[in-house]
């Protein structure tokens, strides 16, 4: 059996934290979600599903109940969790955050940002899901004042964000960038021209960046990692679109207190 492939942010890596930025390799899952698909919401076996969770769940050090991952609506709204939920209670929302040891808190994505913060002398974690919504409504932020209500100061806060979408992969339409200037953002900063006329390149990296900045994050990193470039480690929402397959795989990423 090939173990889950989990990558780590040299920020997060302090004492009495484990997390992963989990890659599509080391799970069971077949055809257009192989290998390691965490997506509950694909058209994937759900008995696959569960045991690549599983997977990434032992990866991390807890047991697979104890891996909690939100239903995502793409929102600015984050939760305060203190104990996994009942089955069929899983809240929407697009952050967690705890301070309860051995809980781990994950997300999943396919080309949106995930994003992983610690506090250590707080005891506080978080995870959020940043698609391009969501950042610019304010997950971000949302998630550190989550952090803070549980006694995180933001300025002590490490931040990591994992594989999304690049820079050079990520093309737009001239709607996008409108709505991002109607929202007082300096579109000069987050998009570049592309070689289609009316298009435009938009840096999801460099936005929640400037989120996380504007949050007083204290430390933020950015792992630039693509995912639609990379197709052997990364599922894309994107490249599968381009491709007309008929489903995705979504990643997962999580972060855990010991």
């Amino acid at each position: 059996m090939t173990a889950p492939q989990a990558l780590t942010a040299e920020f997060l890596r302090l004492p009495g934290i484990r997390h992963g930025f989990f890659t599509r390799v080391g799970g069971v899952s077949e055809g257009v979600y192989a290998s390691l698909n965490g997506g509950v919401g694909s058209r994937d076996s759900p008995e696959a599903v569960a045991e690549n969770r599983s997977r990434a769940a032992a990866a991390l050090g807890v047991t697979p109940e104890r891996l909690a991952v939100p239903y995502q609506i793409h929102s600015a709204d984050a939760a305060a969790i203190s104990e996994p939920w009942a089955p069929g209670d899983r809240p929407s929302c697009d952050a967690l955050v705890t301070a309860t040891s051995g809980l781990a808190l994950g997300v999943t994505g396919a080309d949106c940002g995930m994003i992983l913060f610690a506090e250590p002398r707080a005891g506080v974690i978080g995870a959020a899901h940043a698609g391009w919504k969501g950042a610019l409504t304010g997950i971000v932020e949302a998630t550190v004042a989550a952090m803070e209500k549980l006694g995180a100061r933001p300025g002590d806060i490490a931040a990591a964000l994992g594989p999304c979408i690049g820079p050079k992969s990520y093309e737009v339409g001239p709607e996008f960038m409108s709505a991002f200037a109607a929202a007082g953002e300096d579109t000069g900063r987050y998009f570049a021209p592309s070689r289609n006329a009316g298009h435009s390149m938009f840096d999801l990296n460099a936005f929640i960046a400037a989120r996380a900045a504007r949050a007083g994050v204290g430390a933020f990193e950015d792992l630039k990692l693509d995912t639609y470039a990379d197709e052997e480690r990364f599922f894309s929402y994107r490249r599968k679109t381009h491709r007309r397959e008929p489903d995705y795989g979504r990643l997962m990423s999580a972060i855990v207190l010991d």
